[in-house]
């Protein structure tokens, strides 16, 4: 099975981004038991850039390809259905044919997979991070977007080394010391989710 992951994140002509993204995707993926089957990361820029590429992998596909679409959920998510996710928020159809299993969500955001870990990201910024500004929530999904970014900005304010959190210039780097377990017993709905149909499609 050719298994390709359309993921929001790296940037639009921005080829030392799209290299960081897929480089800390692959790794999360690797620790998570991947990486003797790794499927092919495709860094999409925003999140309709990824939908569009994915759209057009699906309806490409061959008896053997397997397109996943990778985004943010942006806002809590009500229900099972993650289809009717994104078409009620973004007028997303679902491609026919296109299954659950296809279409996975960071809810609300990737962020919170890191208040998953929060020692691997105080250990990645080190002297003036203050863990207790990031949310304390168990069950990372209801922890809102808002919170996501505010919570990190205060708790990196003071960081000399690596300065306030960046989406772009920390994230995929701390995606890449992440535990995949704890994201996945922190977010068994929809991070467990992810893992476990990688785990099941993708095989050696």
């Amino acid at each position: 099975m050719n298994v390709r992951i359309y993921v929001e994140g790296g940037g639009d002509h921005n080829k030392a981004l799209d290299t960081e993204c897929r480089r800390g995707f692959r790794e999360f993926f690797r620790k998570a038991g991947m990486d003797r089957r790794m499927p092919r990361i495709v860094s999409c820029g925003g999140r309709s850039g990824a939908y569009k590429s994915f759209r057009t992998s699906h309806e490409n596909a061959a008896a053997d390809d397997f397109p996943i679409l990778l985004v943010d959920s942006e806002a809590q998510v009500s229900g099972g259905d993650v289809w009717e996710h994104v078409r009620t928020r973004d007028g997303w159809q679902r491609p026919d044919g296109a299954t659950p299993d296809q279409l996975h969500l960071m809810v609300q955001a990737m962020e919170a997979w890191f208040h998953a870990d929060k020692e691997k990201v105080e250990e990645y910024y080190g002297r003036g991070f203050r863990p207790g500004a990031l949310s304390q929530r168990p069950e990372i999904d209801n922890i809102p977007k808002a919170d996501l970014f505010a919570g990190l900005k205060a708790a990196t304010r003071a960081c000399p080394t690596k300065g306030e959190y960046s989406k772009g210039g920390h994230s995929f780097e701390i995606l890449a010391l992440i535990d995949p377990a704890k994201v996945r017993d922190s977010s068994p709905v929809h991070a467990g989710r992810l893992l476990h149909v990688l785990d099941r499609i993708c095989v050696p």
